[in-house]
């Protein structure tokens, strides 16, 4: 089971490994930086946080966009963007798959379904984490180069066509991370209504925000 787990993050890593050696890659900026995303989503206003200079460098990014929404004390969610100008060997998204375990978070409940408000094909993943008594509903999901994707085989397959057609590689992690700090956050089939709902609500409003920074930079003409 934990192999299987894994399998996605070992697929990203062949893709990156093989992009790298294909042809020149092409660092291709967002039309905005990550943080021009709307700060109100849902009700709520965000205050961005900074991630550290060593944190950034593990973890490769170009540009990022990081939110809390709610009170410092008790957010009622958080919204990250990564963005990738180009993915090569040491500089690539990383599967929540990987990271969630390692911090951690044991994963309860793992789902692909359409992107809420979204057009047809496109999905995110929905997943349900517990860490020390504490549980978290988890959106992500994998966004650029004109698609919104959930499966991290078919991110890679992208990848590697988009590499060696276009030399382009740009791409988005978003992910939204909503805790369930009460009860009432819980029934006996899963996780309320209420919150499902306004899950669903930020991955449409976030996936619309950001396609206005990336998914209108698509592919152009092959490059020789």
């Amino acid at each position: 089971m934990r192999a299987f787990l894994f399998a996605p993050v070992a697929a990203l890593g062949v893709g990156v490994l093989l992009i790298s050696g294909m042809r020149e890659q092409y660092a291709q900026s967002p039309r905005e930086k990550m943080t021009a995303i709307k700060q109100s989503l849902a009700g709520y206003t965000g205050v961005d946080q900074i991630i550290d200079d060593e944190e950034q460098r593990v973890a490769g990014m170009s540009d990022y966009m990081l939110r809390t929404y709610g009170p410092d004390s008790a957010p009622v969610f958080t919204a990250y963007v990564g963005y990738y100008d180009k993915q090569v060997q040491g500089k690539s998204i990383h599967s929540p798959k990987n990271c969630l375990p390692g911090a951690g978070w044991e994963i309860l409940n793992s789902s692909r379904i359409p992107l809420p408000a979204g057009t047809e094909g496109q999905t995110v993943n929905r997943v349900l984490l517990a860490n020390q008594g504490v549980r978290a509903l988890v959106y992500y999901w994998y966004q650029g180069r004109g698609r919104v994707e959930a499966s991290e085989y078919a991110v890679k397959w992208n990848l590697l066509r988009d590499a060696a057609v276009y030399g382009r590689t740009e791409e988005t992690l978003v992910r939204i991370v909503v805790p369930l700090v009460s009860a009432g956050s819980l029934k006996a089939s899963g996780i309320d209504d209420a919150v499902l709902q306004r899950a669903d609500e930020l991955a449409s409003k976030l996936s619309s925000e950001l396609a206005r920074q990336v998914d209108a930079v698509l592919p152009v003409a092959p490059r020789s």
